[in-house]
């Protein structure tokens, strides 16, 4: 991954993280896993971490602790109302700034 897709990526992951959890209750392997199906192969597992402590902290997920086979409980994270308000502004936000970027794409082009 070049170093300016990680960067644009950083201010995405949040957002991603959101609509993924959205989808339904999962982990944070599972949405590691499932980042990486969709082509964010190089997603680092501890940045994944590191992003759902602050979707915790910040209150917009919930927590719910399930036992593991392998070690202590894991964490399952699900979407709550607050999360929900945020992924809808994430999307919405991720509208505008795509509708402007396809506009100074195309008019680069025409130029």
């Amino acid at each position: 991954m070049s170093k300016q897709m990680t960067e644009m990526l950083k201010g995405f992951l949040e957002g991603m993280l959101l609509a993924e959890i959205a989808r339904r209750p999962a982990h944070g392997y599972d949405i590691t896993a499932r980042l990486r199906e969709l082509g964010f192969t190089d997603l680092v597992e501890g940045t994944v971490y590191a992003v759902l402590l602050r979707l915790e902290q910040r209150g917009l997920v919930d927590i719910e602790k399930v036992p593991s086979e392998k070690g202590p409980p894991r964490k399952v994270y699900s979407l709550n109302g607050r999360g929900r308000e945020s992924l809808d502004e994430f999307w919405g936000n991720w509208t505008f700034l795509a509708e402007r970027l396809e506009q100074l794409h195309t008019e680069g082009e025409q130029a």
